[in-house]
């Protein structure tokens, strides 16, 4: 198995800004946005990483990006190596080819924008923390209303929705983001922006679970983020991975149970088992959650696209 990249640094360019998987270069008119192998879960970086995996991020985000509406412009620029080469020595930079190794298939030149701070989650079935706020409104005794929506009595876990709902969260710093409703949104931005985001993240969602489903994956949620260039609204970051989605095989789903799943739940099953409290340090993951995940990144990778990522 090769070694998962957890940091980068790039001689010439100022140290990257790190989120929990990305390292963001100020490129002056652009930024550079390079995938690292780092996972987190429940808010907090893992000391090892997935090898390859920042790869599946960046070649995933760009197919769909290619492959939603149209009508909804997006921050990538190029996620060419040729091409984000050739921009960056055209900066004036030195690329050996050590430097040229590690920037390959993992990374992405994207407009600036400046982000709206809120999480555009679509979810589509009742799962993850949807699934706990049902039972914990008592959703399994009688009907109850969520996030605007009401949901009837008597679901259970897994079970697909009526109609996909929008469940916004607050982008927090540190710690975990918050579930809010369309009022705060709207007091965050505006009555208007809120609605359009609103709009925007399920009709992204409709057109991904559809195309998905034909490649034998249920997309149950996703989470999209969004943000201002030039006064126009873009998708930005990433969209549809198996970070920031729940991918379900098709033919293992059943309502009534956890499912079968091509993302990082194979990660948090493992930490729930092992007894970790969730807070720092995060122990270190086994060979085989490691190697499993892998094979799930990519396995996804493969049924949506119908190619193999370049690792």
């Amino acid at each position: 198995m090769q070694e998962a990249i957890l940091h980068t640094r790039i001689p010439g360019l100022a140290a990257p800004r790190s989120g929990k998987v990305r390292d963001c270069y100020d490129l002056g008119g652009l930024l550079l946005l390079v995938a690292t192998d780092r996972i987190s879960a429940y808010d907090v970086i893992m000391p090892n990483g997935i090898p390859g995996k920042g790869k599946v991020l960046t070649q995933l985000s760009a197919f769909w990006f290619g492959k939603l509406p149209s009508d909804v412009p997006t921050h990538l620029v190029s996620a060419d190596d040729e091409s984000i080469l050739d921009a960056l020595m055209s900066e004036g930079l030195r690329i050996d080819e050590t430097l040229a190794a590690l920037l390959k298939g993992r990374t992405t030149l994207a407009l600036k924008a400046t982000p709206i701070p809120i999480e555009c989650v679509a979810r589509g079935y009742l799962a993850g923390s949807l699934w706990q706020e049902y039972r914990d409104a008592g959703g399994e005794q009688h009907e109850v209303n969520l996030h605007g929506t009401p949901l009837p009595a008597g679901l259970t876990e897994s079970s697909r929705l009526a109609h996909p709902i929008f469940t916004p969260a607050t982008k927090a710093e540190s710690g975990h983001d918050i579930n809010i409703g369309m009022e705060e949104v709207a007091a965050i931005t505006s009555p208007s922006l809120a609605e359009r985001l609103r709009a925007t993240t399920l009709q992204l969602y409709a057109t991904a679970a559809a195309r998905a489903l034909e490649r034998g994956i249920i997309i149950a949620d996703t989470k999209f983020e969004f943000g201002w260039h030039s006064g126009e609204l873009r998708l930005i970051d990433e969209a549809l991975t198996p970070d920031s989605s729940r991918f379900w095989d098709a033919a293992a789903y059943e309502p009534g149970r956890s499912q079968a799943s091509f993302d990082k739940q194979f990660v948090r099953d493992w930490l729930i088992e092992s007894g970790w409290n969730r807070t720092p340090p995060a122990p270190m993951l086994p060979p085989e959650v490691v190697q499993g995940t892998v094979n799930r990144y990519c396995e996804a990778f493969r049924r949506i696209t119908g190619a193999e990522p370049a690792l």
